[in-house]
């Protein structure tokens, strides 16, 4: 089992750099130059091959192997940061721009590839736990490498070397993969063995795909769930720190508190939301997690009324952002847990079509409301803004209270899983 963690953690690490240059890095760097909000928002489009990623996620599904997909995409990645490094950001903006999109869509398709490797690797409640644990800390750690530990050092150390730097980890976790043991595991082998002997006629017919998905037990619910569940909670993570940029804080302590100390926040409550999962049942933590992030949004959104800088004003922001990001952690990790048992109840062969699937959906519904957020803001002011976030996480907590008890959270329907 720590030989599976370790291979999807790692994988799952390097898959969150990109996130983080983009989520943490960029933004900060973009309103340092005086851009917009709204123009800051709109750079979530490079996020688009996320979005995509389902439209080729039944080629990953029934071509080659898992290790050599794996192979290919970290290698495009590491490639991608070698000519990242050749980049100036002041005079190659676009330039560095179509960098990061390449890297989202190499990561995208790893996405593709690694999920399938986890969902065949995966068995049984406790696994399930600790695998996607693994997914969303390593996902988050590798996000708080890049948008945290890069940013306070870039000013030191230059693009050319960031970059640099992460060419070698790509590099490395190539190799790592290529020789990777786990990815001898019977399980992975005879589901790539089966994907590529009977279903070459049915990728021919990607419409008998798509209805097999819809009649998995609990996708139309899930479906609705994954678009929703993010949406107040990630225009407050966004505009936030801005918010804080503009009266609070410089960019070097935003990086500090809320790249590095509030993501660690985050990060403790994806752990521990693995490790709970194993003692107490998803919809009742669910249902409790939920209104706790809408009491916290409340408490973030008084301290907006708050213009002049103060140490408690700085202390309590960091309180907020730390709160929100543990609350924001714990979700995270029971929404991948549930979405992992809904693709489980699928025909092996589309399990991570169907997976992909659901964690395309995942992305677009954050992505899009992180392009409108900043937009929001601008038009309507903060304070307003955040009562628009704040009424739509009350939403999603009714949304989940209702599933637990007459949904698809109810306990004998998270308890049908294969043996």
């Amino acid at each position: 089992m720590n030989d599976k963690l370790v291979f999807l953690g790692l994988l799952y690490f390097v898959q969150g750099i990109p996130y983080g240059l983009q989520s943490s890095l960029l933004p900060v760097y973009l309103r340092g130059a005086g851009h917009s909000l709204t123009r800051i928002g709109f750079t979530k489009i490079l996020y688009f091959p996320w979005v995509l990623k389902v439209l080729w996620a039944p080629l990953v599904d029934r071509v080659g192997t898992k290790r050599r997909w794996l192979v290919g995409t970290v290698s495009g990645l590491a490639l991608t940061c070698l000519s990242s490094a050749a980049l100036a950001p002041e005079a190659h903006i676009w330039g560095v721009a179509g960098t990061l999109l390449a890297m989202n869509t190499f990561a995208s398709v790893q996405d593709i590839a690694v999920d399938g490797a986890a969902v065949g690797l995966l068995k049984g409640r406790g696994e399930l736990g600790l695998g996607n644990t693994a997914q969303v800390v390593g996902y988050k750690a590798g996000s708080v490498f890049a948008g945290g530990g890069l940013l306070a050092v870039i000013d030191v150390a230059g693009w050319s070397w960031m970059f640099m730097l992460l060419t070698f980890v790509y590099a490395g976790v190539a190799l790592f993969v290529w020789g990777a043991p786990v990815l001898d595991d019977e399980s992975i082998k005879q589901a790539d063995g089966s994907r590529r002997g009977g279903q070459g006629a049915e990728a021919m017919r990607p419409w008998r795909v798509w209805r097999k998905l819809m009649a998995v037990p609990g996708t139309p619910w899930t479906i609705l769930y994954v678009l929703t569940y993010k949406l107040g909670e990630q225009g407050a993570v966004t505009m936030f720190p801005l918010f804080l940029l503009d009266h609070h804080m410089t960019a070097r302590e935003l990086g500090f508190w809320n790249g590095v100390v509030a993501m660690g926040f985050s990060i403790c409550g994806s752990s521990l939301g693995g490790l709970l999962l194993a003692q107490f049942s998803i919809g009742a933590m669910m249902r409790r997690v939920f209104v706790l992030r809408t009491v916290s949004m409340v408490f973030q959104s008084s301290l907006l009324t708050v213009l002049e800088p103060s140490p408690l004003m700085k202390g309590m922001a960091v309180l907020s952002m730390s709160v929100q990001h543990f609350l924001g952690g714990l979700i995270t990790t029971l929404t991948f847990t549930t979405m992992m048992h809904c693709t489980q109840r699928a025909e092996e062969s589309i399990q991570a079509t169907h997976y992909s699937f659901l964690a395309t959906l995942e992305v677009l519904g954050k992505l899009m409301f992180s392009a409108l957020a900043g937009g929001v803001v601008d038009w309507c002011g903060f304070q307003v803004a955040f009562l628009f976030f704040l009424t739509l996480s009350a939403g999603t907590a009714l949304h989940v209270w209702t599933a637990t008890f007459t949904g698809a959270l109810r306990e004998n329907q998270l308890k049908e899983q294969p043996k």
